[in-house]
């Protein structure tokens, strides 16, 4: 798989890179990449903002400049592109990223993320550039950088050998195996602590009813969930 971020600061993607499970996508021959808006913009000075039509507060990106970048690193007409990869806006009010769509996506052999900023990018760019546009939530952040590592965490860590072992990712939170349901409580040593044991059926050692012990308490999750 090939990531593609666009950003206006790839160097915060520094931290993200070096996670374990990051690095072992990277050694497999998975690439992650980070692009910047204000290396290609047609603006004088680095500029990719302006002021919003109709007044209000804030800076909103220009189609034009996230058209540039599309074009410089693709060399198509950038119109073209979502019909050759996905290409995903990272904004408050676009589609819920959830476990699905992170499976999803990780199928795909290519994916392109645009992070905005101030006020997030013209419409056009969701409408015109973008194949679709993702919310990881319904809270504002300052910018789409956290959102791009939430992404790329949730889709990386779903590619063969990139955690290492592939039992990992059977039973986690959300997963198919778990019918969507949030994942059952763990416990480890010491068995005992403050007068609170761990469970007397984890210490059995019989498996099958361990087993139907974390089903049942992760349905009890998944109905508490609102």
């Amino acid at each position: 798989m090939r990531i593609d971020v666009f950003t206006l600061f790839p160097a915060w993607f520094g931290w993200f890179t070096e996670q374990r499970h990051v690095r072992n996508a990277l050694r497999l021959g998975h690439e992650l990449e980070f692009v910047d808006f204000r290396q290609t913009t047609p603006l004088k000075a680095g500029q990719v903002d302006d002021t919003p039509y109709g007044g209000g507060a804030g800076m909103v990106i220009r189609v034009d400049v996230v058209e540039a970048a599309l074009r410089a690193r693709y060399g198509i007409d950038p119109i073209e592109l979502p019909a050759r990869r996905r290409v995903f806006a990272l904004s408050a009010g676009g589609r819920r990223f959830d476990d699905a769509l992170a499976s999803e996506l990780a199928a795909e052999p290519a994916l392109t993320l645009l992070c905005g900023r101030y006020e997030g990018f013209d419409e056009r760019v969701h409408d015109h550039l973008a194949s679709d546009v993702i919310s990881i939530g319904q809270y504002v952040l300052s910018g789409g950088e956290l959102a791009a590592m939430v992404v790329c965490d949730a889709v990386i860590r779903k590619l063969p050998g990139a955690l290492g072992h592939e039992e990992s990712a059977l039973e986690e939170s959300f997963s198919a195996a778990l019918e969507g349901a949030p994942e059952y409580p763990h416990y480890t040593r010491p068995a005992e602590w403050r007068g609170h044991a761990v469970p007397e059926i984890l210490l059995s050692g019989d498996h099958a009813r361990v087993r139907e012990w974390r089903r049942a308490r992760s349905r009890e999750r998944g109905a508490a969930a609102p």
